[in-house]
């Protein structure tokens, strides 16, 4: 993921996104193009307010500039998104509040819902489901089902909720110590010896 968003460029080979070589592509850019991403441990302006963060998205989305964005210039349909989004995710909120206010769970959520305000063609997920809990859970699910089956956004999804993945992936890659093991659909992936053996143990089989 940190290859593919930016943060990391790629010691060989190169890489396309829609067509495009975004190989040497800052970050900046190929989050322009329509990749977006989460954190495991949420990121954002910190000592900033939840209004400034969230403007973070109404600057990709419609190419409008952040400057324009703080002052309030929001294109499209940026509030009845947002209000979609905030229902889906069942967060309620100051605009004017500290982000860092925001209780952990909350915050893994509002991340998610910045990602989908910029539009993007795919959002990188990384382990959306740790440290939340079960209703939390239920939540990221919503978002991503919309993301997915409403929007048509392609998710990358890295977790280790084998519920969440079950429930959402259409496709698994599984892998153990960094190698690839198998690739198949869910109901497939459930089944598979080499998978049960190297989670569960032999006397699982």
């Amino acid at each position: 993921m940190n290859i593919i968003s930016g943060i990391y460029m790629p010691d060989s080979g190169k890489l396309f996104f829609s067509g495009r070589d975004i190989t040497k592509s800052p970050a900046h850019q190929r989050a322009r193009m329509g990749i977006a991403r989460t954190f495991q441990t949420p990121r954002f302006l910190q000592r900033s307010s939840i209004r400034d963060n969230l403007l973070l998205a109404a600057d990709l989305n419609d190419n409008i500039g952040f400057f324009k964005g703080f002052l309030g210039f929001k294109g499209g349909n940026f509030d009845s998104e947002l209000t979609e989004l905030m229902s889906i995710a069942k967060i309620t909120f100051d605009w004017d509040d500290d982000v860092s206010s925001l209780p952990f769970g909350k915050r893994k959520l509002l991340e998610i819902v910045r990602s989908l305000l910029t539009h993007p063609k795919v959002i990188l997920v990384d382990e959306p489901a740790a440290g939340l809990n079960n209703k939390e859970i239920e939540y990221v699910m919503a978002l991503l089902n919309y993301a997915a089956k409403e929007k048509g956004i392609g998710v990358l999804l890295i977790e280790h909720s084998m519920d969440l993945i079950m429930n959402f992936c259409e496709k698994i890659d599984v892998l153990s110590f960094g190698v690839m093991i198998a690739r198949g659909t869910p109901k497939e992936i459930a089944v598979n010896p080499t998978v049960i053996e190297a989670y569960l143990g032999k006397e699982a089989l």
